[in-house]
C-alpha cells in the first residue's frame, strides 16, 4: 500500500483485534513492551500539558505577578523541525546529503545500534546532512515499526546532542519513509 489513507475508526477497531491476536517473534515482546510504556508515557506527558494549558487560561495571573523575561531559549537538546529553506536545498539537490543509512528490514535493536553508531560517526566526521531510510512499513494500512520508532530515539539522550533537527524526506529521497538528519556542530564549530 503506498498510501496516505488515514483507518476510519472501524478498520481500527479491527486492526487491533488483529494486532492482539498476533504474537511477537521470540526475543522481541521486550522491545514491543518498552515501546508501547514510551507512547504511554508520551501520551501521559501530552495530556498534562492540555491539563496544565486549560488550568493557566481558567486562573489569569496578575500583571503584578508576571515577569518580563526576554525571548526564551528552547533547553539544549530540543530538536526543531528543518527550516523550510534548508528542506527545498536538500530535497532539490542544492545542499548535499553527505551521507545515507539504510534500515529497511531490520529489528529494531539491530536498527538502533547502527543508527546510534552511523549518527556518532558523522558527527565526529563534521558532517551536517545525513538521510536516514527507515521505510513506510508494509503491515495491512500501519506505519512501519521504524518509521514510529527513529522518531522517538532521537528524543533519547544518547541521540539527543548529536542531532539538531529532522524533517520526513522528499518523495525522491523516500518521501515519508525516509528523514533528513541536521546533525549538530561540534563545540567550538563555527560557521
Amino acid at each position: 500500500m503506498s498510501g496516505g489513507r488515514k483507518l476510519d475508526p472501524q478498520e481500527r477497531i479491527l486492526w487491533g483485534k488483529v494486532a492482539k491476536s498476533a504474537r511477537a517473534l521470540p526475543g522481541r515482546m521486550k522491545d514491543i513492551l518498552e515501546y508501547e510504556k514510551e507512547e504511554e508515557r508520551q501520551q501521559a506527558a501530552a495530556e498534562a500539558a492540555v491539563k496544565a494549558a486549560a488550568i493557566s487560561k481558567a486562573a489569569p495571573v496578575p500583571p503584578s505577578e508576571v515577569m518580563q523575561l526576554g525571548p526564551k531559549k528552547p533547553p539544549a537538546g530540543i530538536h526543531h523541525p528543518l527550516e523550510k529553506p534548508t528542506q527545498r536545498k536538500l530535497a532539490k539537490g542544492r545542499l548535499a546529503i553527505e551521507a545515507r543509512l539504510d534500515l529497511h528490514g531490520m529489528f529494531q535493536d539491530e536498527a538502533h545500534d547502527l543508527l546510534l553508531d552511523f549518527l556518532e560517526r558523522a558527527h565526529r566526521r563534521g558532517l551536517r546532512h545525513v538521510l536516514v531510510i527507515t521505510g513506510k512499513g508494509s503491515s495491512m494500512g500501519s506505519e512501519g515499526v521504524l518509521r514510529r520508532a527513529v522518531p522517538l530515539w532521537f528524543s533519547k539522550m544518547e541521540f539527543r546532542f548529536l542531532i539538531s533537527s529532522y524533517e520526513w524526506a522528499a518523495r525522491h529521497h523516500g518521501g515519508e519513509g525516509a528523514m533528513y538528519v541536521r546533525l549538530s556542530r561540534s563545540r567550538g564549530e563555527r560557521l
